[in-house]
């Protein structure tokens, strides 16, 4: 890397690591197009359940990666543990690709999700980690960017696969074995990265991490780095961590209801319905496969651009009040759906009037819930509780994501286009009154000063010698 130009060393960094967020993309909705194709009696043959197996099975093995993945990167780094998921991903997506049968692609979309959880976690934590204090915000979230660029790439791709090779049985394994590709580039890119340097000097590596920082700051800037990751790492052993034990204390409790609550927003409100099946949304109001293919493109062009726009805001306007106005939109935006697919049914229109509802949808959704919700779900954990609580509440989201992969087929299939869609209109409202009653405002809080305001709100009258006596070991 040239020595001299920092910040261009710093974005290529950025953008080797983010293809960790492009193969979460890709691989989580490749399988939007590929699952028509793969479904039929000559191929796999699968029937609603396998389907929302093969689909879901993917976000179960993320979940176990999520969790299994912090122990692999305190141990072997950021960019070791980033080299070998990108093996994973390579080897996961050949066996996806040539898969003879669905026990085959059911396993092999396990281990793609392994690697999916893993990068949900690491490529975060290098981005933060590498990152200017006053630059993190921008630069972490830009991994969410990468992410619906994966998405979108998928459903561009499914779509021109799809309408120039649809005569091929076997069209799905060329949209599947396309994410080979960023994964090679993954692999051969961090060959060349550094590790983060926060880890380094974790690692007592004090010359190494001062030469990584040298390279992506000015020489001033990583001096003064330096000494300040020493002192917070110094600060952080002082800091009593929570335990199973410390979840009697209510203002612990309120916290994790906050963050498992949000986390089941993020998914049950019905927005990987659209991402893993909207091919299959599209056609069953009426499109025909290769319409519901380019349908699907416009799908992944309108979440790209209103996560643009929901980041530029992020802190232009509250937290709270993004993600309401955001759950209004969604609420009659699948009511709308649902009350189409009733009143149309059989007609020309409809698909048309499906499509562009769910366009709304995701408006909505992408740019005023989605990048806010994983905002507020980061600020809401104190220093001590951070790691055991982000941990359940990914942990939860990763099963409710799996639990909607497995059953949307099905509901789809036994209870119809418009039930399903009123259904998950059901699921909006109740979180509308969720956010509204229980989350607090997070915007211009430091994280210290949210702490004190659960403490202070939420704590046991009874118990506030046990409140000191952990106040007083995190000083």
């Amino acid at each position: 890397m040239d020595t001299t130009n920092p910040r261009k060393n710093l974005s290529t960094i950025i953008l080797i690591s983010t293809f960790g967020g492009l193969l979460f993309g890709y691989d989580t909705g490749v399988v939007n197009g590929a699952l028509p194709f793969m479904s039929t009696p000559e191929q796999l043959n699968l029937d609603a359940f396998h389907q929302g197996l093969v689909v879901a099975i993917l976000q179960l093995g993320a979940a176990i990666g999520a969790i299994g993945i912090g122990k692999v990167t305190d141990s072997y780094g950021r960019r070791q543990t980033l080299l070998l998921l990108s093996v994973l991903f390579f080897v996961a997506t050949i066996c996806c690709s040539l898969s003879p049968n669905r026990d085959f692609m059911v396993a092999s979309r396990f281990m793609l999700g392994i690697a999916v959880g893993g990068a949900s976690v690491n490529v975060p934590t290098y981005l933060a980690e590498i990152s200017p204090v006053n630059r993190r915000g921008k630069i972490v979230t830009r991994n969410e960017l990468m992410i619906v660029t994966g998405q979108l790439l998928a459903f561009f791709f499914n779509a021109m696969i799809g309408l120039n090779f649809s005569s091929h049985g076997a069209v799905w394994r060329y949209m599947l074995v396309l994410a080979a590709v960023p994964a090679v580039i993954l692999g051969v890119g961090m060959l060349k990265m550094p590790e983060s340097p926060r880890w380094l000097i974790s690692k007592k590596r004090m010359d190494a991490g001062l030469a990584v920082l040298k390279i992506i700051r000015t020489e001033k800037e990583a001096e003064t780095e330096v000494h300040e990751i020493q002192t917070s790492l110094a600060k952080a052993k002082l800091v009593k961590q929570m335990t199973w034990k410390d979840f009697s204390l209510r203002w612990v409790q309120r916290i994790m209801i906050i963050g498992v609550g949000m986390a089941l927003v993020n998914q049950f409100t019905g927005i990987n319905s659209i991402m893993y099946y909207g091919t299959e949304i599209l056609q069953t109001s009426g499109f025909s496969a290769e319409a519901a293919l380019v349908g699907n493109v416009a799908n992944g062009t309108i979440s790209l651009i209103a996560m643009c726009c929901g980041i530029f805001m992020m802190d232009r306007f509250g937290r709270k009040s993004m993600i309401l106005c955001g759950l209004s939109g969604v609420t009659v935006s699948l009511l709308l759906i649902g009350l189409a697919s009733n009143a149309l049914q059989g007609q020309d229109i409809l698909p048309y009037v499906i499509l562009g509802l769910i366009i709304v949808y995701l408006a909505f959704f992408q740019g005023l819930i989605g990048p806010v919700n994983w905002l507020l779900i980061a600020e809401i954990f104190p220093l001590q509780l951070r790691g055991l609580g982000m941990g359940l509440t990914v942990m939860v989201l990763w099963v409710a994501n799996f639990c909607v992969g497995l059953l949307f087929p099905m509901m789809l299939a036994n209870a119809g286009l418009a039930n399903t869609f009123y259904a998950f209109a059901g699921m909006s409202i109740v979180s509308i009154f969720f956010v509204k009653y229980y989350v607090p405002e997070t915007r211009g809080r430091s994280l210290e000063e949210l702490e004190v305001y659960f403490k202070e709100h939420y704590s046991n009258s009874k118990k506030k010698e046990v409140y000191a006596d952990i106040h007083g070991a995190n000083k």
